[in-house]
């Protein structure tokens, strides 16, 4: 398992109740759309920012090393893993 699928599974585990209604949410975000854009909004930025505080736990080691400039591509595989699981989480903010 990677360090990006590590970090990523702790912060599914760990979140567990915020992340399983942010499920529900999300899927009725899907069917419904525009309808459900700020609640959705509201609550995604509850999950953005525990997402941003693995993001950061994830990254910080490797950026101040000489791995520095593997960090982004951690991050980067880090939000696919995230993407996969949410595929709107982009839409989060959205007016």
């Amino acid at each position: 398992m990677t360090k990006s699928q590590q970090y990523f599974q702790d912060m599914m585990d760990y979140n567990k109740e915020a992340f399983a209604a942010f499920q529900i949410l999300h899927d009725r975000y899907e069917t419904e759309g525009k309808k459900m854009q700020q609640e959705f909004n509201d609550e995604g930025e509850k999950i953005l920012t525990i997402i941003r505080k693995y993001e950061n736990l994830l990254c910080n080691t490797s950026e101040s090393g000489k791995y520095g400039k593997f960090s982004s591509k951690t991050a980067d595989t880090f939000w696919a893993l995230i993407r996969s699981k949410f595929p709107k989480i982009d839409f989060v903010g959205i007016k």
